[in-house]
């Protein structure tokens, strides 16, 4: 929201709700991440809301709430979620691509156990690189999911996608029988990647260089644009709803997940297919980012090198894979007797509008980010109990963002973070997606990952991280922020779900 401020407290959010309740408000519609219409009646105060689509973040509601006491200014009514169950969007599928392997449950229990995915690379000769590890992936399998033929011509991300988006399909109860029984031109799939087909696109450039344009091979374009994920999986699938993909960096998901949700809830669609997927771990990919200066380069031990909120952490680390939920309305998923995991409750972007890789220093980007995500989510900051940070082990991105979250959460002691890059690396496009996966498996059992390598956290870190082991908690509300070069920010929360 353009006229909230970072400061702005939670009684303030109120006071506008309700102006807008008592005055015949605006009611927002959205096309993707677009406000497509805003018919705003001033208050007779003479608020007048502006709204703005250039922050997003996303919030999700899980089963069973704990009860939270919201200081809450007298006679002014708390935020309201979304009740109307074709407006609700829970989520009723996960599918996982990760270095811990392809499977949910495994991948979670692995986080919860701080097991580290860091090891040294062997996908390609990093011997002369200044950086030589990363969160690689070995051993995937695609059996099942992929035909040999094309499975040998895809780029990893698009192999990483199709397993991912077909598991959450199969865990969602919808695989190619029960599809058949419903319509498919009301299933849509958002799967974004913030670097597309980056070996595809190496190997036709290489190709170009050393042998000449008539050696470039024919899938060199179709399978390096970003949008051949969502593409590939509709087409293997059916699904003609609808179908794009969206490129914010590493802030990528979580924008498809915003933008998945308003699809839903303005009716263009009953099921959205949303996540990331990277596969960015090759020479270009590490090169470049050793040449922007972000990577750690603790080369003698990987295992220990992305340490968020420590004192020694010198940059993060690559990782891969892909993270994909099935969103869908709560109307349609008890239509069909789908097993609800939780629920999604609303989301927000913004632009820092500051610099191409460095993070605002006033953290209003992000502050006002989470700030926009309680407002479409309907609830209140004292709701929130658990986040689930972008915390790549940066030196200035790890501080600016928990000076954001002290901005909008004004009391702490109840809420936990942690960083779920501090063991499988960071995911780049992919990164929202997993942690997402991680969010709401926090929230289904009842304990939180820890956040690994915490050896001498900052001192102005006085937030619990879940250092080094995993803590119980019950999550009532989680939010996860994911942020992307060019000052992209998104957040979205998770719950569980109620009737």
């Amino acid at each position: 929201m353009a006229s909230i401020a970072a400061t702005t407290c939670s009684s303030g959010l109120i006071l506008r709700r309700k102006d807008l309740a008592n005055n015949g408000g605006s009611m927002l519609q959205f096309n993707g991440l677009r406000a497509i219409e805003s018919n705003q009646v001033t208050a007779s105060s003479g608020f007048n809301p502006t709204w703005s689509a250039s922050t997003s973040v996303c919030v999700f509601a899980a089963s069973k709430s704990t009860a939270i006491k919201a200081m809450v200014a007298p006679n002014v009514s708390a935020p309201k979620r979304e009740t109307d169950p074709k407006k609700r969007v829970v989520i009723t599928g996960m599918g996982v691509v990760s270095v811990f392997g392809n499977d949910v449950d495994t991948f979670y229990d692995k986080l919860l156990e701080g097991q580290s995915g860091i090891t040294l690379i062997d996908r390609f000769d990093a011997s002369t690189f200044t950086v030589r590890f990363a969160g690689q992936i070995r051993d995937f399998s695609s059996v099942g999911y992929i035909d040999g033929k094309n499975d040998r011509r895809l780029d990893d991300c698009w192999r990483y996608c199709l397993v991912a988006g077909k598991k959450a399909l199969e865990d969602a109860n919808l695989g190619q029988e029960a599809l058949e029984n419903l319509d498919k031109t009301r299933i849509g799939v958002l799967v974004g990647s913030g670097m597309g087909g980056l070996t595809a696109f190496s190997t036709g450039v290489e190709a170009l260089v050393q042998k000449g344009f008539k050696k470039i091979t024919p899938f060199f374009i179709p399978y390096s644009i970003t949008n051949m994920g969502s593409a590939l999986l509709a087409i293997d699938t059916g699904l003609m709803g609808p179908n794009y993909s969206i490129s914010t960096a590493c802030a990528t998901a979580n924008y498809c997940f915003f933008s998945a949700a308003n699809h839903i809830r303005r009716g263009d669609a009953d099921i959205m297919v949303a996540g990331g997927t990277e596969a960015a771990i090759n020479a270009t990919g590490v090169g470049g980012f050793i040449a922007c200066r972000a990577l750690s380069q603790r080369n003698n031990e990987p295992h220990r090198a992305s340490r968020p909120w420590d004192q020694n952490r010198d940059g993060f680390v690559m990782g891969e894979g892909s993270g994909v939920l099935i969103m869908e309305s709560l109307e349609h998923a008890q239509k069909r007797g789908a097993n609800i995991i939780a629920e999604y409750l609303g989301g927000g972007v913004t632009c820092d509008a500051h610099h191409m890789t460095d993070p605002r220093k006033d953290g209003l980007g992000v502050s006002s980010c989470i700030t926009k995500c309680l407002e479409d989510s309907g609830i209140s900051p004292e709701e929130v109990n658990y986040v689930n940070c972008h915390a790549t082990s940066t030196l200035a991105g790890d501080l600016a963002e928990v000076n954001a979250i002290k901005k909008v959460f004004k009391d702490t002691s109840g809420i936990k973070m942690n960083g779920t890059k501090s063991m499988i690396g960071h995911g780049l496009g992919a990164a929202g997606g997993l942690e997402a996966i991680a969010c709401i498996k926090a929230i289904n059992t009842g304990w939180l990952h820890p956040t690994i390598n915490q050896d001498n956290l900052e001192p102005q870190v006085d937030i619990d991280t879940v250092p080094n082991v995993k803590k119980q908690h019950e999550v009532n509300v989680a939010i996860s922020n994911s942020f992307g070069f060019g000052g992209h920010n998104s957040v979205v929360a998770f719950a569980p779900y109620y009737p």
